[in-house]
């Protein structure tokens, strides 16, 4: 158990916006292959949505992850929206609706389309200006498919720290995800959500730790937030870079264990939507950071001094092999820049 959780959350887990067409489609091979690599990882969290591609995501979910050896998978999903498809089937309109008919309309086609009878978490998806419906009626309905065993675990998923701190202050909240408000650049989830959810044993996903790909590739052109990146952000970004090479540790690496530094979080989600994407972010999940480069980094600004951990000895020379093995495109960079991808935008709360 680790908080109000009656489970133990993965470190690391798949964000599956990718697999719904988000940016660019992705084929059924390809969706398959992500999910088989992830077996092959040993990640067995996965964070849905029915926003994600109108279903797409869910669906493939349902079809593929048994076929890819996936077992006993923990999914999260999302509600408050529902899906309006055109009379000829084809993806329609996405309306809110928070109503207790509208959240279990939604969790039940969720349900169908993962093939399951139940879900791990389910979050409600972007509430951020919807108080008082999810006081009145999204709320007690989470409560009340939670005690029927629709659900292990309630939450909320949104890209702002403020108003999901104070969801968590009112009701009495399992895990929440945030996205993009607690990385290498931005530490707006510390100054109340994240000291919040350790006073009440919420647990936290933490997305967007790329935000929207800077962290990951901070090259002109990048994205941060959604949006093109300004000029001080990304020298902003290419210093943090620098001062992971220093170390010998990748930038990527750095950026995926950092949220997890803070004792509320319980997992990191990242949007894959290919094989080696999912070998290159476990790899960096994996790769050993000294303390001394989470120092120099809290110098530089880019960690909390608070986070940063007691001195250590960490060897590095066989996880930075295993670490460029992984990124077929960066083998001459045994310690060099990762190529994990990130979202660039989306639907929402996208991981």
């Amino acid at each position: 158990m680790t908080g109000r959780l009656p489970f133990q959350m993965p470190r690391l887990g798949i964000g599956t916006a990718p697999l719904g067409g988000l940016f660019e489609e992705v084929t059924e091979a390809d969706a398959a292959a992500t999910l088989e690599a992830a077996a092959r990882e040993g990640i067995t969290y996965f964070d849905t949505a029915p926003r994600y591609g109108h279903g797409q995501a869910e669906d493939r979910l349902g079809r593929l992850l048994a076929p890819a050896g996936v077992t006993a998978p923990l999914i999260s999903t999302k509600t408050g929206w529902l899906l309006r498809p055109r009379p000829d089937g084809s993806p329609g309109e996405v309306v809110t609706d928070w109503t207790e008919s509208g959240i279990r309309t939604s969790l039940e086609s969720s349900l169908d389309r993962l093939g399951r009878s139940s879900v791990d978490i389910l979050y409600l998806h972007d509430a951020d200006d919807f108080p008082e419906e999810v006081r009145r009626t999204a709320y007690p309905t989470l409560l009340r498919m939670r005690d029927e065993g629709l659900v292990r675990a309630i939450g909320f998923g949104m890209n702002h720290s403020a108003p999901l701190a104070a969801y968590v202050a009112e009701f009495e909240v399992d895990v929440v995800l945030i996205a993009g408000r607690f990385s290498l650049l931005d530490h707006d989830a510390l100054g109340t959500l994240l000291p919040l959810c350790v006073k009440t044993g919420t647990s936290v996903v933490v997305g967007g730790v790329f935000n929207t790909g800077l962290l990951a590739d901070p090259s002109p052109g990048a994205m941060f937030n959604y949006r093109p990146v300004p000029e001080q952000t990304l020298a902003r970004a290419r210093r943090c870079r620098e001062l992971c090479a220093e170390y010998g540790v990748p930038l990527a690496a750095a950026a995926i264990q950092f949220p997890s530094l803070h004792p509320a979080v319980g997992s990191v989600v990242v949007g894959c939507r290919s094989a080696p994407e999912v070998t290159a972010n476990a790899a960096a999940s994996r790769f050993p950071i000294p303390d001394a480069l989470w120092r120099r980094l809290a110098e530089a600004g880019f960690v909390p001094p608070e986070l940063v951990p007691a001195q250590k000895t960490v060897p590095v020379g066989e996880q930075a092999a295993e670490y460029a093995a992984a990124d077929p495109c960066r083998r001459d960079h045994a310690a060099g820049p990762a190529r994990p991808v990130e979202l660039r935008g989306g639907p929402g709360t996208a991981v």
